[in-house]
């Protein structure tokens, strides 16, 4: 089974071009259901497993293990889902007549609505970071260009400075799948920008020479590229400055534009197109928001509310 999670790792990666955090999560889901199938020995040896043996009981098994490990279900939606795509591949190769995966049920999900703040929490949260400071200035750019565009963290850390168009206020940025996709953004985002670029050479002046990424936007004191964890600290820091944000992520400044964007009569097309969804129905769940506030408008204005 192994030579199959291979051969399907390769196909992502060389054929669907599938991003690095797309290619780890599957090969982490398919490598967890080999260890149910054929669980390693003390030498960390398996008993040999025909991928044509596996039936859906099999992943209905499996499925019954991961809720006695009081697994979460989106976690299980997504795993029986890798396994499904994994199958799917196997029969498009020839390898299996047909996918056991498609016989069994996934999880329901509950979707929850998207965490955001308010227009006046945001201001506040994006102008905490002390712009007397190097990382002030790097991390205001940071917050103001989340915001400003709606970007995914992995698509802000991933950009290039040839992917930034001063002149005209656009982004060049690589999504899922790696499509491309050209995002605006405002004047307080250009102006943070070119604040931290004056100063972005003072933050190498400590890094090794052959470490710096050049091409890189946002950087540590390393010269390397800034990872979406060192992204996910910086806001948790900045959380606990403003005392009225909580439980907010570096995704809650997407979610924030596409809530604002939606709340002050934006097409939700345009803002598909915007946060690079594939599907409309993705884009649909900040319709909830914004019905939630027109709620609230409307038992606190109405008179027979």
């Amino acid at each position: 089974m192994q030579k199959q999670i291979d051969d399907f790792m390769q196909h992502l990666k060389y054929e669907k071009n599938s991003s690095a955090h797309t290619l780890r999560n599957y090969e982490s889901d398919l490598i967890q259901f080999y260890d149910y199938v054929a669980p390693p020995d003390k030498d960390g040896q398996r008993r040999a497993v025909n991928v044509r043996d596996i039936d859906h009981l099999t992943i209905r098994e499996y499925m019954a293990s991961l809720y006695e490990q009081k697994k979460k279900k989106s976690s299980i939606h997504r795993k029986v889902a890798t396994l499904r795509t994994f199958f799917r591949y196997l029969c498009r190769e020839g390898v299996m007549e047909s996918n056991p995966a498609q016989l069994v049920s996934s999880p329901r999900v509950e979707r929850t609505l998207p965490n955001h703040l308010t227009i006046e929490q945001m201001v506040r949260f994006i102008e905490s970071p002390d712009l007397e400071t190097l990382l002030g200035k790097r991390d205001r750019a940071i917050l103001e260009l989340l915001y400003a565009s709606g970007l995914r963290v992995s698509e802000l850390v991933g950009l290039n400075l040839m992917d930034i168009d001063f002149t005209n206020l656009t982004v060049r940025v690589k999504g899922k799948g790696r499509k491309e996709r050209m995002v605006p953004f405002g004047n307080h985002a250009l102006q943070a920008l070119q604040e931290y670029l004056a100063v972005r050479g003072e933050l190498l002046i400590e890094a090794e020479p052959d470490k710096i990424d050049p091409a890189a936007v946002f950087m540590n004191y390393q010269g390397t590229r800034i990872t979406t964890r060192s992204v996910g600290r910086m806001v948790d820091k900045y959380v606990k400055i403003c005392a009225d944000v909580h439980h907010i992520s570096p995704h809650s400044l997407r979610h924030s534009f596409a809530t604002h964007l939606l709340d002050n009569g934006a097409d939700l097309r345009a803002i598909q197109e915007l946060l690079g969804h594939a599907r409309l129905s993705t884009t649909q769940q900040y319709t909830h928001v914004s019905t939630d506030k027109l709620m609230q408008v409307y038992d606190k204005a109405h008179p027979k509310a």
